[in-house]
């Protein structure tokens, strides 16, 4: 019941202060994985409109540009949520930056 070692499960406090070069390389990886996806997109739409469906029964039909329209939907969603995750790191890079030109360093205290 009692942890006879109570450092065994305790982790580091590894929690860092964002810095600009950090959220700069976050927002590359994103932003890189975006533009592949980009292209994923882009390939399947095209895809999808080069081989239309053929058929004569109206459910195959509509089952079909249900699933075309959830796969090139799903794949936008991702290039989105990549994108913006990637504009949001940019601007967080610019903050943190701007609010280590302003901070001003804080004289030491006197301890007399």
């Amino acid at each position: 019941m009692n942890n006879p070692n109570p450092t065994e499960n305790t982790k580091p406090d590894t929690n860092q202060n964002p810095s600009p070069l950090r959220c700069l390389s976050g927002a590359l990886i994103a932003g890189g994985l975006a533009i592949a996806l980009y292209s994923l997109t882009v390939s399947i739409a095209q895809t999808f409109a080069a081989k239309p469906i053929h058929s004569d029964n109206p459910i195959v039909v509509n089952i079909g540009t249900a699933v075309r329209t959830l796969v090139v939907g799903v794949s936008t969603l991702a290039t989105c949520l990549f994108g913006l995750v990637a504009i949001g790191l940019v601007a967080l890079a610019v903050q943190v930056f701007v609010q280590q030109l302003t901070q001003r360093p804080t004289p030491p205290a006197n301890s007399e």
